[in-house]
């Protein structure tokens, strides 16, 4: 079966955050049928509220009523909020990938990844009385892969306030309501958006966390936080299909593929949950049928996330540099956003005797890099061939200064 597909789960990582003000759509129709299986996992090891997600800590309200307080009476109360949490020397906020936070925990930790930090918004907003708009950005799906799950990262924002003027991040819209964005300008004029509910974003919050749990082996906590993902907003189908991964990783098949034909009930195209469903039904041995799927997965995505990467690797264990910066550049030229790729296209570069190539490509995986953990990482990698590079040129010095020595003119 060449067709199956590793596994995926789908899910609202909030990568760097893109889009524009979009227009309110109506919500699809939830799926009526009862999905969960409590008896078939350990209890919670800790209470899970969605509201948590947006709750503001002491600390929080502390801040705003001083370092906010003094930015509101000079700028007013929306303007004053925007430049309090955004200007440099204030919070001094970095932007982390790694996981998913709270309002409280993204405050605290001075980081968060796009969901963090609308929720932390969010949450001062409201404690001030500002009215906000939560807004799903539309962009192309943003691949990513860890410990063989694949992921797909969409992107969220937040409308409140008016412009204030150039900054690292960017305000933008109407007088009535603004987005604050972290991509530059240019990227989310081609991006549309559509406004969200409150228990939508709070949904992909805690499908968030389900697939955080799921990435680090924690299956059973992983079920707790992707049912209250169903029960905060049952419209939210990537909810669903983490909920079918992590049936198929108890060996429920019969649960697992109920749940992801709920899916496709309501989005037949639905990769994802597709690719998935090709998994469940080779898993219960029920293979021609998982070959259909699977063929119809292969016409709709002929090269699936991650191919040209995996048979780079391959091209490499066997010492085929040239096949795999190829295959490399390949996935570099549809994913880009990937540090991955580029480290891999560096080390190929590195492997053909071209240094100067392997630090251009290891330079753009440390610039795409969404976590502290994989910037240190990179950071450190680059440092090293820029020693690399350093100590080359003052060998072809040495050397060409001996020449000089031997043939005076």
């Amino acid at each position: 079966m060449k067709n199956i597909r590793a596994l995926m789960t789908a899910l609202v990582i909030g990568g760097v955050g893109a889009g524009l003000a979009g227009c309110a759509v109506e919500p699809k129709e939830a799926p009526q049928a009862d999905v969960f299986l409590d008896s078939a996992f350990r209890p919670p090891s800790v209470p899970i509220n969605p509201q948590d997600a947006l709750a503001l800590s002491p600390a929080m309200r502390q801040f705003a009523e001083t370092e906010m307080a003094s930015e509101i009476r000079m700028k007013g109360l929306r303007d004053g909020l925007i430049d309090a949490l955004y200007t440099r020397g204030r919070l001094q906020l970095d932007y982390d990938a790694e996981t998913t936070r709270t309002a409280t925990e993204a405050f605290q930790a001075r980081r968060g990844n796009c969901m963090s930090l609308v929720l932390m918004t969010a949450a001062f907003a409201r404690h001030l009385g500002i009215p906000v708009r939560f807004n799903s950005v539309f962009v192309e799906e943003n691949w990513s892969r860890s410990n063989g799950i694949f992921f797909v990262a969409g992107h969220v924002n937040i409308s409140l306030a008016r412009p204030l003027g150039t900054q690292s991040w960017l305000v933008y819209g109407d007088p009535e309501m603004v987005t604050i964005d972290f991509l530059p300008a240019e990227q989310m004029r081609r991006n549309r958006s559509r406004v969200i509910d409150e228990s939508t974003i709070l949904a992909m919050f805690l499908n968030n966390r389900a697939a955080e749990a799921l990435t680090v082996g924690k299956v059973d906590e992983a079920y707790w936080w992707a049912r209250e993902a169903i029960r905060t907003d049952s419209r939210w189908l990537s909810a669903y299909n983490t909920l079918a991964v992590l049936y198929r990783r108890k060996g429920l098949y019969d649960r697992a593929e109920a749940t992801l034909r709920l899916v496709l009930e309501r989005e037949p195209l639905n990769t994802q949950a597709m690719s998935n469903l090709v998994l469940v039904l080779a898993d219960a041995g029920r293979r021609e049928e998982a070959q259909v799927y699977a063929n119809q997965l292969a016409q709709i995505q002929p090269a699936p996330p991650y191919k040209f990467f995996d048979e780079g690797l391959a091209a490499m264990r066997a010492g085929e540099y040239a096949a795999a910066r190829q295959l490399f550049r390949k996935e570099v030229a549809r994913a880009a956003y990937v540090p991955e790729f580029h480290f891999w296209l560096g080390l190929a570069n590195y492997g053909l005797g071209d240094v100067s190539g392997a630090r251009g490509e290891i330079a753009k995986a440390l610039e795409n890099s969404a976590t502290v953990r994989d910037r240190e990482m990179y950071g450190a990698k680059l440092a090293w061939l820029n020693e690399m590079r350093e100590h080359q040129q003052h060998q072809q010095q040495r050397q060409q200064r001996t020449l000089l020595l031997r043939n005076p003119s």
